[in-house]
Order: C-alpha cells, then sequence, then structure tokens
C-alpha cells in the first residue's frame, strides 16, 4: 500500500513515528522503499553529496527534476517529496512553475525552506493542488545570511520560530521539518501546531526524522553532523542498514539526546 499525506496523518493521530530518508536514483529508491521508509525526499542535498559543492546553492530546479524522475522510476510506495532549490520560490510564479516542474517530474509534495513570510506562498501552492512541507530552523540554502550552519532557535529567536510554524500551518503547510533546533523549542514547538513535524537535529519527539541517506550509510567526508547516525556499522549489507534506520525511528532509539541540541 502506497504511503500518501493522509497515512503521515494518521501516524501523528495515533502517535507512531514515520521515518523519511534522501534518494536521488532509481537503485536506491527501490532498495529504500522496500525498506519500510514511509517518506523519500529527493532533497537539493545531491549538491553536496552527488555533485560536490560546498553547499545547495548550486542545485538547481532541472537537477531536482532529474532525480525525482529517477525515485520515481524505483519508488514501490513511499511518499515522494522534492526540495524547492535556491530561489526556486522567489516569487509567487517562480514557485508555481517551479512545483509544477516538479510535481509533473513525479513528486508528490514540495519542500520548501524558509520561514512566516512563505504562508502566501503556501497558500497559493495549496489552492493550485500542490502540497507543501515548510522546513524551519537551520535552513541551508540561507547559510550565507546565518553565516554558517548555526543552529536556530536558541533564546529570543525561539518564540519567533513557534510562531512562524503556527502561521505557515495556517497558511495550509501539510507538514513541517525542523533542522537544529533546539530540543526544548522544539517541544514548545510541537505543542503548538496539529501538523505532522520531521526533525533532523531538533528532537526524538518529532513525529518523523530524516537524514541524508550517505550520512546514515556512513559515507560522506568531512565532519559529522552531531545529529548522524551511521546505521552500517554492524550491518551487513546496504538494506540490512535501511532497515534498522527505519526500525530505531519507529522504535524511539532514534534519534538519542545525543543527536540533540541544548
Amino acid at each position: 500500500m502506497s504511503v500518501t499525506i493522509r497515512t503521515v496523518q494518521q501516524c501523528k493521530a495515533e502517535g507512531r513515528k514515520f521515518s523519511v530518508l534522501t534518494a536521488y536514483d532509481a537503485c536506491f529508491a527501490r532498495l529504500i522503499s522496500e525498506a519500510g521508509i514511509d517518506v523519500m525526499l529527493v532533497g537539493d542535498s545531491l549538491g553536496m553529496v552527488l555533485q560536490g559543492h560546498d553547499s545547495t546553492l548550486p542545485v538547481t530546479v532541472a537537477d531536482i527534476a532529474y532525480h525525482t524522475r529517477c525515485v520515481a522510476s524505483g519508488n514501490q510506495g513511499s511518499l515522494l517529496m522534492a526540495d524547492m532549490p535556491f530561489m526556486g520560490a522567489a516569487s509567487l510564479q517562480d514557485a508555481l512553475d517551479n512545483a509544477r516542474t516538479l510535481m509533473q517530474a513525479g513528486a508528490q509534495i514540495i519542500k520548501l525552506e524558509g520561514a512566516g513570510w512563505l504562508a502566501e506562498t503556501i497558500t497559493v501552492l495549496k489552492r493550485n493542488g500542490v502540497p507543501v512541507c515548510a522546513h524551519l530552523g537551520l535552513t541551508p540554502q540561507a547559510v550565507n545570511a546565518f553565516g554558517g550552519y548555526r543552529v536556530q532557535g536558541r533564546g529570543d529567536a525561539a518564540q519567533q520560530l513557534i510562531d512562524d510554524a503556527v502561521a505557515l500551518e495556517a497558511a495550509g503547510a501539510d507538514m513541517l521539518l525542523l533542522e537544529c533546533v533546539p530540543r526544548a523549542t522544539t517541544l514548545k514547538l510541537l505543542e503548538a501546531v496539529s501538523v505532522p513535524v520531521i526533525g533532523i537535529g531538533a528532537a526524538p519527539e518529532c513525529d518523523g526524522q530524516v537524514l541524508v541517506v550517505h550520512d546514515m550509510l556512513g559515507i560522506t567526508h568531512g565532519k559529522t553532523a552531531r545529529f548522524v547516525k551511521n546505521f552500517m556499522a554492524g550491518a551487513d549489507s546496504i538494506q540490512a542498514a535501511l532497515r534498522a534506520y527505519d526500525a530505531a525511528i519507529k522504535d524511539g532509539s532514534f534519534p538519542a539526546p545525543e543527536h540533540c541540541f541544548s
């Protein structure tokens, strides 16, 4: 049975966790979906793990559309989410045009990075039949504005982050994704919204969790982010690692406190 937005909403209603993992090609899409991962994300992280850039900014809509078609061809029933890349929603018309491209490539929900100012864009996309996941907190496309990859939502910024989440849910966001947000802030945000919330470096209490597939397989270079766990360690195959990742999210053992920020 295929996973839909309603499936994910039902998980939240019943208190069941769901798993999310990036995918970029047909082969991995088949492995990931057959392992029981509920949502596959064609992330602009492909700019770093596939293309070798030092950020996600060079990734284009054409890049995401190409990889979305590849993932869709191998998908065995996971919900397929695609990233709107850097400046892809700079205007309402850009957002509509690019969302059409990605949905026609096979995406079933579009992820947008930003804050409360995305409200009008989300409302217009929903009016046109495009489900939306709003990405808050550390939004990698804004790395230059942040001055680096820094934890967001600390101190006075915590309430603004929560207010943004509430506004985006009201605008029609079907899901939220929180990246690198202190656990205490995340817990308050979870009390303020009713849509499913995906975490990465946020809190175990989030309804779902996401990692970049290369990270959870231990094949990325450089410094390992605090929120990453290598599921290939001790596994005898990629498929076993994927199943272990899915199981750890659903039984609550991942993420652990050491994967979160204070």
